[in-house]
């Protein structure tokens, strides 16, 4: 069986080729990421001058903890590149992201960026989106109704739960609806969908934002570019 966490290890690692110093980054979250900012931690004590913008509180703690210089959107509104995790890469790189929970702060991050890397072990490509499924951060006071809209749109909506009887709360303190398709043949068509619906303050599809995939698979690390869109060997 592939070790995954060796893969995501390996992926972590590979990013910090594309971190110089001077440079100002975004930190993602999630378990891969999580890799990465102990590593980028050691690489600072030796020397590497980074600025970082966190995308959760979770992150913003490690991040402290390894000792790597944070700073707000406000203070830098334009970052030079991002480093984040993802829960499904298709072909495209088009993405599914949110299992963590902090897909709103990941987007927005993402945004600001001049570029994105994506960091994954192998099992996370896949050939379609959809079989993860889709979070959706909704305005806590409307989630019946969002949850009744995407139904109608096809999908199996549910209240992602953080324990028994109690709903998930985002850091930007929203509810999260965890929307199973069968497949997403169209990204684009069902973000154009998802997005004015009322209530609805992002959803998890990455479109066109992820520049480059590095993907941890056994004891290499393939790279996988936008631009070039290769197929993908699937596990």
């Amino acid at each position: 069986m592939p070790d995954r966490e060796h893969e995501k290890k390996l992926a972590a690692a590979a990013s910090l080729e594309h971190i110089e110093s001077g440079m100002t980054i975004g930190l993602g979250t999630g378990s891969t990421a999580e890799y990465l900012i102990p590593l980028l931690g050691r690489r600072i004590g030796r020397g590497l001058k980074v600025r970082a913008v966190p995308t959760s509180r979770r992150t913003a703690e490690l991040a402290q903890e390894c000792g790597i210089p944070l700073n707000t959107l406000q203070e830098c509104p334009r970052l030079d590149l991002t480093v984040d995790g993802a829960d499904e890469v298709d072909g495209r790189l088009q993405l599914i992201k949110g299992g963590g929970g902090a897909l709103l702060r990941e987007k927005i991050v993402a945004s600001a960026s001049r570029r994105m890397i994506v960091i994954v072990d192998a099992s996370k490509l896949v050939r379609m989106l959809g079989a993860f499924p889709l979070p959706v951060e909704v305005v806590p006071f409307g989630w019946p109704v969002v949850k009744r809209r995407l139904e109608e749109i096809g999908a199996q909506a549910s209240l992602r739960r953080s324990q028994p009887g109690e709903a998930f709360v985002s850091d930007e303190g929203n509810n999260i609806l965890d929307c199973r398709f069968q497949s997403i043949p169209d990204p684009p068509r069902l973000a154009s969908k998802i997005g004015p619906i009322a209530g609805v303050v992002e959803h998890g599809l990455f479109i066109d934002r992820c520049d480059l995939a590095l993907v941890g698979r056994g004891d290499q690390v393939e790279k996988l570019a936008r631009r070039e869109q290769p197929p993908l060997a699937l596990t």
